[in-house]
């Protein structure tokens, strides 16, 4: 962002709507990105949210507690010039989801696996007219070029603020069929994120707690959620 400094060196934050977006400013100068682009945003309540980041901040500046700032700073910055690249990247977790890649044993795993995942495998089919198959273990499985192109679509089709939302909850939960039906609203967010953990769930069971890969999880989890928030001010007016 342009001006960023250790302290602020602002005492107003307003937005106004140009014919190109929602721009916040700060005593009337526009905020950029690192970038050195304008900070414009596609919605009011994307904009009221950053707006709110900006003002909360006391005398010295902490971008750890300015999430929507740094989504939409991606978005503009890193999204938008490298649209193509970006979309091929997240559609091509459409060819080897995990969802589809199931344990051989034990058989309680087994069927955890078959209750979380077969139903967002199902949507899937549903929504996109993409049906993908399952196999045992880790070896590549061939996925219908149909289901294949349908899922990309679904990712090409989305804007660059709305692929910066998807990155996230894709990389974070590790499946595109998770992050679309995130986005789709098909399943509660929570509910989708435990889903996402099974097969960390399970070894939490049987070998207990790591602190480290809690805390990793942890982390995670967060962007998980507030990608799923940015997402939905793609479209608040």
């Amino acid at each position: 962002m342009s001006d960023w400094a250790a302290k602020r060196f602002w005492s107003t934050v307003a937005i106004e709507r140009r014919d190109y977006g929602h721009v916040i400013l700060l005593d009337g100068r526009l905020v950029k990105t690192p970038a050195k682009e304008i900070l414009s945003v596609p919605t009011q309540a994307m904009a009221d949210a950053i707006a709110t980041e900006w003002d909360a901040q006391s005398d010295k500046i902490d971008p750890r507690t300015m999430p929507t700032t740094r989504s939409a700073n991606a978005a503009i910055d890193k999204v938008a010039p490298q649209k193509t690249e970006v979309t091929a990247l997240i559609a091509a977790y459409g060819e080897d989801d995990f969802l589809c890649y199931r344990a051989p044993a034990p058989q309680e795993l087994i069927e955890r696996q078959k209750q979380a995942w077969d139903p967002l495998l199902a949507w899937a089919a549903q929504a996109f007219d993409a049906p993908l198959r399952t196999t045992e273990g880790v070896m590549h499985v061939e996925q219908p070029a149909n289901s294949v192109i349908n899922l990309t679509a679904g990712v090409t089709a989305q804007t660059s603020f709305q692929l910066a939302a998807l990155h996230d909850l894709v990389s974070m939960s590790g499946s595109l069929v998770i992050g679309l039906a995130a986005q789709a609203g098909a399943f509660e967010i929570d509910d989708l994120w435990t889903r996402s953990r099974l097969d960390e769930l399970w070894q939490i069971e049987h070998w207990g707690q790591d602190d480290d890969a809690d805390a990793t999880a942890a982390l995670k989890q967060a962007a998980f959620f507030h990608a799923d928030r940015f997402y939905k001010l793609c479209f608040k007016n």
